[in-house]
């Protein structure tokens, strides 16, 4: 697109030995940029592409304060893959948009296995990461199985027989890459003791049935961690759809120690909206009870669960069920939130 708008546009590689070749004998990129911004400032004159770790944000924020924008590339939503692939398939592949240009099966599953070794042996390190990969590989294995639970720092140290600070260096790597989440608990001034640990979730779904040994979709359905891996799915996708239409919205989930517990709230300012997700198709008690507790805990009017169901329905009492579909649609704001 920038190509066909501006005339002057010019496009360098720095994979490609040739253009690489342009700068490997001048002053590192960043204090050059910096140098010729503060020249000449105008906005989108330079566009910087690629995959980044937390240390390289870190160096380009500090040498570029004030001089640069950050924007996420997310991976593909359902709402930009609809009526070529359902929420089915984009629930098992994942998001990473060349998985959509192989048939899926066996190709799936080698592109996923280059691009896990490509991201722990090429990317990551680039930043200055020093964590081994076979280690980086076993950890980031090891989190699909405390998907959607809250993070236990010393039971994964205890698990991998390393220090409490080698897990947690791990974690800040892969959150700074954008290949988990830790979502923060919400905390409110009320008589219950609410949970004080983050849950963790392994981000992109297809990467998290590769790292659990999954195979086909029939595998998923059988799968002990079904159900944790389409919260995961739900939330990315509420994240991904309120970050898109909402100005800097927060994000958390909602747990007492009681167990009563909702996915995730987001908050735009003042008004709040609560989600449960559910991969049943038909809505239970036990589904809608942690909902409705918090929804009585913050004095809240509306609530919801997203089901695999085929229609929205009204669950009494302010809580509706709403298919994930209607999700992929754009559908579900502004009128789910609570003022």
């Amino acid at each position: 697109m920038l190509a066909h708008e501006l005339p002057d546009f010019e496009h360098y590689d720095l994979e490609r030995p040739a253009d690489f070749s342009l700068l490997s004998s001048d002053p590192e990129l960043f204090p050059v940029l910096r140098h010729v911004v503060d020249k000449d400032r105008w906005s989108g004159r330079f566009v910087l592409l690629g995959s980044s770790g937390p240390l390289l944000l870190r160096n380009v924020s500090e040498t570029l304060a004030g001089r640069i924008g950050i924007l996420e590339l997310r991976p593909f939503s359902m709402a930009e893959l609809a009526g070529r692939f359902d929420w089915r398939t984009r629930w098992w592949r994942g998001g990473l948009p060349p998985l959509y240009d192989l048939a899926g099966g066996a190709q799936q599953m080698v592109w996923l296995d280059s691009y896990i070794q490509a991201v722990l042996e090429r990317d990551l390190p680039l930043p200055g990461v020093r964590v081994p990969s076979v280690r980086l590989h076993r950890f980031w294995s090891m989190l699909t199985a405390v998907h959607g639970q809250l993070l236990n720092v010393s039971m994964l140290s205890r698990s991998l027989e390393v220090s409490a600070t080698a897990v947690a260096n791990c974690l800040d790597i892969l959150e700074g890459a954008l290949l988990i989440r830790r979502l923060q608990p919400f905390h409110a001034n009320i008589r219950k003791r609410l949970v004080k640990s983050p849950k963790l979730y392994i981000r992109d779904s297809g990467i998290l049935h590769r790292l659990a040994g999954l195979t086909d979709e029939a595998s998923l359905e059988i799968w002990a961690h079904r159900g944790a891996s389409f919260e995961a799915l739900v939330v990315e996708e509420l994240i991904a759809a309120a970050t898109n239409q909402l100005p800097g919205p927060e994000f958390y989930f909602y747990r007492t120690q009681a167990g009563a517990e909702v996915d995730l709230i987001i908050r735009d300012g003042l008004r709040m909206c609560r989600w449960r997700s559910s991969s049943a198709s038909e809505i239970r008690h036990y589904d809608t009870a942690g909902l409705r507790r918090c929804m009585e805990d913050l004095g809240m009017e509306r609530g919801f669960v997203v089901t695999r169901a085929e229609e929205t329905r009204s669950l009494g009492r302010g809580a509706y069920s709403l298919p994930l579909e209607q999700l992929a649609a754009g559908a579900v704001y502004p009128w789910t939130f609570d003022r």
